[in-house]
């Protein structure tokens, strides 16, 4: 994973920033590649294990069929409604498949930490509710921009 971002160095979240801000934060927008090369955005919610982040995903959803044709994805989870408090982070890499698809619950201790995050953060529970509709994707992002306008004292 880089970490290393040439401009904005003044405004780049430290690691312990980045692992709160994305352990904080609920929904990230998922850039993916249509067949025919045009980008699609769609907004997801989330989970972040200090490593990687892990997208829960309806598998009939557009999103879906686009990272099975092509892994390949951008992610950008970002805060702030006046200029000086904008944050956020940019993950990009390629997404692996986990677990069975759609996921049905079966005991996959890979997904017990992602799956006990999520259902906390997302629904207040302990454990995981399985729809059959929805699997999970992990990003290990091979690449990490971030920003914090906070940083600027602009105030």
């Amino acid at each position: 994973m880089t970490v290393a971002q040439r401009r904005g160095r003044k405004i780049m979240m430290t690691p312990g920033e980045l692992d709160a801000f994305l352990t904080g934060q609920r929904t990230c927008r998922v850039a993916t590649v249509s067949a025919d090369g045009a980008p699609h955005v769609s907004a997801l919610w989330f989970a972040w294990d200090g490593t990687s982040l892990w997208l829960y995903s309806v598998v009939r959803s557009k999103r879906w069929s686009e990272l099975r044709r092509d892994p390949r994805v951008a992610v950008v989870v970002d805060s702030g409604e006046e200029y000086d408090q904008l944050r956020g982070v940019e993950l990009s890499g390629t997404v692996e498949f986990v677990g069975e698809i759609p996921r049905t619950g079966e005991l996959r201790a890979e997904l017990d930490t992602p799956e006990t995050l999520f259902a906390r953060k997302n629904f207040g529970l302990d454990e995981m509710p399985h729809d059959g509709r929805h699997a999970w994707a992990r990003l290990t992002p091979e690449k990490i921009v971030s920003w914090d306008f906070r940083k600027l004292g602009m105030s």
